[in-house]
């Protein structure tokens, strides 16, 4: 009888370290929900492995009370027992850290869904407002091209007009530079024509004189023959 209850005190004390396991696993986990940033795959993921935990704890819970039931010694029975109370009290205490975690997290991920979706408003916000902003600046923009094209025509225009009338004046000039060739070719003409009558009003003046000088002559010769036949 002796020799049974020290053969089954080893699975007891095996027993007792998989469910003290087991609750280090279970907190850390519950832990690991009340952290999670989401998503919601990712809290479902998570309380998954934590059901398989409490299952592995109960079982090993429900093995310590059946070997505790199964005890020669009355006290070692309700030694036994008392720490499956314990284990129990222990994995409600999880149970309720748990469903407090799942609260927790899922309030979180609530806000963080809703922040992103005001966030993603405001974002459409902005981008309908940079749209708007970018419409009026390519209207602006568009107007001011427009502007510059009216204000470039008129300048082509101008620069049309300006060059027709250095052309016009050209023409004239060259018209002008022709009429006073013309009227240099005249003056020059007039001038040779000035000059040749000078010098035949020379001429004639020289015949006037010698014509009057031998006239003169000839009265004086006959003068001194009628008045002075002896000289």
């Amino acid at each position: 009888m002796a020799a049974a209850a020290a053969t089954g005190s080893v699975p007891v004390r095996v027993c007792h370290q998989e469910i003290v396991k087991f609750d280090l696993e279970i907190k850390a986990a519950v832990q690991d929900i009340r952290d999670c940033p989401g998503p919601l795959s990712a809290l479902t993921e998570l309380n998954a492995a934590v059901k398989e935990k409490f299952r592995h704890l109960r079982g090993r819970i429900q093995e310590l009370e059946q070997m505790a039931r199964e005890q020669d010694k009355e006290s070692e029975k309700q030694a036994l027992l008392q720490e499956v109370e314990n284990h129990k009290k222990q994995m409600l205490s999880n149970q309720a850290a748990w469903r407090k975690a799942n609260l927790a997290c899922k309030i979180a991920i609530d806000n963080s869904e809703k922040d992103q979706l005001l966030q993603g408003r405001d974002s459409l916000r902005q981008r309908k407002t940079t749209k708007e902003s970018l419409a009026e600046s390519a209207s602006n923009i568009t107007e001011s091209l427009m502007s510059i094209s009216r204000m470039m025509s008129q300048q082509v225009q101008q620069s049309e007009e300006t060059v027709q009338t250095l052309a016009n004046s050209s023409r004239t000039i060259l018209e002008a530079n022709e009429e006073f060739k013309s009227m240099s070719g005249t003056i020059q003409l007039g001038r040779k024509l000035i000059t040749k009558y000078n010098r035949r009003e020379l001429t004639d003046k020289l015949l006037i004189f010698l014509a009057l000088a031998l006239f003169l002559a000839t009265v004086l010769y006959i003068l001194k023959k009628r008045l002075f036949p002896f000289l």
